[in-house]
């Protein structure tokens, strides 16, 4: 892998494990514990979960495909991202909801490519 493939995976990682904090602070429901280290943990489940459920669902849920089905897959995705790291992680179903709706939101502002 090249290294500016490196620098970005990085730079993608640290943004999302921001915007997990960000999303731990102002949603309910949804606390990510053990500090920055924590939430890059969490990103990192997060976005292998995320992965295979766009392997095993297809374009239909991908980020540049987001509706209804996208959004309930990252719900999900998010929730069960709790059973995997259970003291890093803890949402409720309406915590996984309200955090996939502001990650969404991020989403739709800030391009999956600068991320």
């Amino acid at each position: 892998m090249e290294r500016q493939t490196w620098i970005g995976a990085a730079v993608r990682f640290v943004v999302s494990a921001i915007v997990l904090m960000v999303v731990s602070w102002i949603s309910p429901g949804f606390v990510v514990k053990g500090g920055f280290l924590g939430a890059l943990i969490a990103a990192a489940v997060i976005t292998i979960l995320g992965y295979i459920a766009e392997t095993l669902l297809g374009d239909r849920i991908s980020p540049q495909s987001r509706g209804l089905v996208g959004f309930i897959t990252a719900a999900v995705v998010i929730y069960l991202a709790q059973f995997i790291i259970p003291g890093l992680l803890s949402v409720s179903i309406i915590g996984a909801l309200i955090a996939a709706f502001i990650i969404g939101l991020i989403d739709a502002f800030v391009p999956t490519m600068l991320r």
